[in-house]
C-alpha cells in the first residue's frame, strides 16, 4: 500500500479545484488499499457506528510499529479509511493514542463536506483504532 503521507495529502487536496474533484481523489485513495481477504472480514474487525460496512485490521510489527488493513462497501468511506491509515500507518500504539487526527480533517475541510452519517462513521473509525491501540500499551 503506497498511501501518501499527511503533507502530501494536504498538497494533493489543495490541488483539487472543487469538492467534486476532492471526492474523486478520496475515492482514488480508497482504490489504493490492498484487497481485504475474507479471513479479515469478520465481526471483530467490523467498525460499530458506521452506516456503511467498514473493516479495520491493526497489526503490530516486530519493531512495535502498527500497520493497517481495511475495506468498506462504500467507495467514499473506503477513501476515508485510506486517509485514516495514511495518518496512523507506521506509528507505535502509544503514538496512535497520543495523536489527535481531528485537526487534520479540519485542515482538509473534510469535516465541513461530509454528511453527518459519514462524519459519525469517521469518528467511529478513529475511536476504534485509538481504543485498540490503547489495549496494546
Amino acid at each position: 500500500m503506497a498511501l501518501p503521507d499527511k503533507e502530501k495529502l494536504v498538497k494533493n487536496f489543495s490541488r483539487c479545484p472543487n469538492w467534486e474533484e476532492k471526492y474523486l481523489y478520496v475515492i482514488e485513495l480508497g482504490a489504493q488499499l490492498a484487497p481485504l481477504t475474507d479471513e479479515y472480514r469478520q465481526d471483530e474487525n467490523l467498525i460499530s457506528g458506521c452506516q456503511s460496512q467498514v473493516w479495520i485490521v491493526m497489526q503490530t510489527a516486530e519493531n512495535g510499529n502498527l500497520s493497517f488493513l481495511g475495506d468498506s462497501d462504500a467507495a467514499i468511506v473506503k477513501g476515508l479509511v485510506a486517509i485514516v491509515f495514511s495518518l496512523y500507518q507506521g506509528l507505535t500504539a502509544q503514538d496512535v493514542v497520543t495523536l489527535d487526527v481531528r485537526p487534520f480533517f479540519t485542515q482538509l475541510e473534510l469535516s465541513q463536506h461530509l454528511t453527518p452519517s459519514r462524519s459519525q462513521g469517521l469518528e467511529a473509525m478513529i475511536r476504534t483504532i485509538r481504543a485498540r491501540a490503547q489495549q496494546l500499551i
